[in-house]
């Protein structure tokens, strides 16, 4: 069975029922609430709301809840998806998006409970089913984490 996420033209924020219909990721593993100013095959930006609920604060760290690194990354990629599938109009039913690589990562601030993480994520090139894109995470004008990262159209 297919999942076709519904298509409003000129509409530039993705709510999470879209977003759940675009990319193949749940709980406890989505890290995106919202998307807002998408751009086809340009950009997007992710919302993320952090909470203290999370189930990786339990262990990382106790008495001072970081958000790890990786999961600042995956969320840039998971934007960088929900951007893809949009772009694209990837019918997920048969298809998923693959992170590829990661390249010039750096983390800058630490994430904590409550703060908003604001997923700026750029085309730098697109071609076919693969692109590549600048990702940079941002919590109160404070730039989290940067990368630049690629992802690809693949059959399930």
């Amino acid at each position: 069975m297919s999942r076709k996420a519904p298509v409003i033209e000129g509409e530039t924020s993705i709510d999470i029922t879209e977003i759940l219909a675009r990319i193949p990721h749940r709980y406890p593993f989505l890290l995106v609430d919202r998307c807002e100013e998408y751009k086809p095959s340009q950009s997007i930006v992710g919302i993320k709301c952090v909470t203290v609920n999370e189930p990786f604060f339990q262990g990382h760290f106790p008495g001072y809840p970081v958000m790890p690194g990786v999961l600042i990354v995956e969320a840039l990629a998971q934007t960088g998806a929900v951007l893809m599938s949009k772009s694209l109009e990837v019918d997920v039913g048969g298809k998923a998006i693959f992170f590829m690589s990661v390249d010039n990562c750096r983390f800058r601030a630490p994430v904590r409970p409550g703060d908003v993480i604001r997923l700026n994520v750029e085309v730098l090139r697109a071609r076919g089913d693969v692109f590549k894109f600048r990702g940079k995470a941002v919590v109160d004008d404070k730039v989290a984490a940067e990368c630049e990262f690629a992802a690809m159209v693949v059959e399930t």
